[in-house]
């Protein structure tokens, strides 16, 4: 099959009618049924039949549409990318992040950006970090960016910045001149536990499981946004990454760094081999700036 077959094909799919389907593609109808029968001729079966007015697909047609529209997902990028050039604007700059990153940090970084570069479009997305390795693989974005490395052999990972584990407390519950607090001092309380595990959490948890007696955890959450939240409405305590806990003082939460500090390290992750622009490399300037001075703010200094 052509991809003139394939963009028929799918039309009639989405509107299960020939004349909605040529307009759908600006085709005259005439020229769609032509195309169509010749996809039906080349494949040997029938791909529609008329069923009360409408195009109904056979048994064939709906066997190839998972693999239809997993291509058309696959050409979306290129088509964007048809669409600036005709255009005349600079390609978009597609960014990924960790779920931790995407309320604090990120947001005033793709600001800032958009003041350097406003003809530059961008777009901006969460997802864990495995999900952010495989769309850079599979070219579905340009650079992530996460608290964790890649593993993945055709992914560059730069280093940032560096902060540090900290420990959130309802108000009051650390003394007014303490500094840190040692992993032992959490033995049997209260705590916040994490659903959705990541190597940070994997790590923090070994420890607080190996402690006597265990902390108790009656309450699990999705994400550090909602550790903190739950802190805040006085359920326990919990053991977050640094950007989690930028703002937390200001939020009246007590916020220390635990001892032995635990170092977290913001990544940035692309494509080996990937050239990279002067909007991406203005990108990677503006988090390095943005993250060392969220930091350096809240008191969680970078090491």
């Amino acid at each position: 099959m052509r991809l003139r077959h394939i963009e028929v094909i799918q039309a009639i799919l989405q509107t299960g009618n020939l004349g909605h389907a040529a307009e759908l593609l600006q085709l005259p109808a005439s020229t769609l049924s032509a195309t169509l029968q010749e996809a039906e001729q080349q494949l040997g079966f029938m791909l529609f039949a008329s069923v009360r007015g409408r195009l109904q697909a056979s048994r064939e047609t709906l066997l190839l549409q998972p693999r239809i529209d997993q291509l058309y997902l696959e050409l979306e990028p290129l088509k964007r990318l048809g669409d600036s050039l005709r255009q005349h604007q600079e390609p978009a700059l597609r960014v990924v992040c960790s779920e931790t990153l995407a309320q604090p940090l990120l947001p005033h970084c793709i600001a800032a950006l958009r003041r350097r570069f406003p003809d530059t479009p961008t777009t901006l997305s969460s997802q864990p970090c495995t999900e952010i390795a495989r769309r850079l693989l599979m070219d579905e974005c340009d650079i992530g960016l996460s608290l964790h490395p890649s593993t993945q052999s055709g992914i560059d990972c730069l280093k940032l910045t560096q902060g540090k584990v900290q420990f959130l407390a309802p108000h009051g519950w650390l003394s007014p001149r303490q500094k840190y607090i040692a992993l032992q001092d959490l033995a049997g309380q209260a705590m916040i536990g994490l659903e959705q595990h990541d190597p940070l959490s994997r790590m923090l948890d070994s420890k607080v499981q190996a402690l006597h007696p265990v902390p108790v955890i009656q309450i699990q959450v999705q994400n550090y946004q909602m550790m903190r939240s739950m802190v805040e409405a006085g359920e326990g305590l919990a053991l977050v990454d640094p950007f989690t806990a930028v703002g937390a003082k200001n939020s009246g939460l007590d916020v220390c760094p635990l001892s032995p500090a635990i170092p977290v390290t913001l990544y940035a992750l692309t494509r080996k081999g990937c050239e990279s622009g002067l909007a991406l490399n203005a990108l990677l300037d503006i988090v390095r700036q943005k993250a060392e001075s969220m930091l350096a703010d809240q008191g969680v200094v970078a090491l």
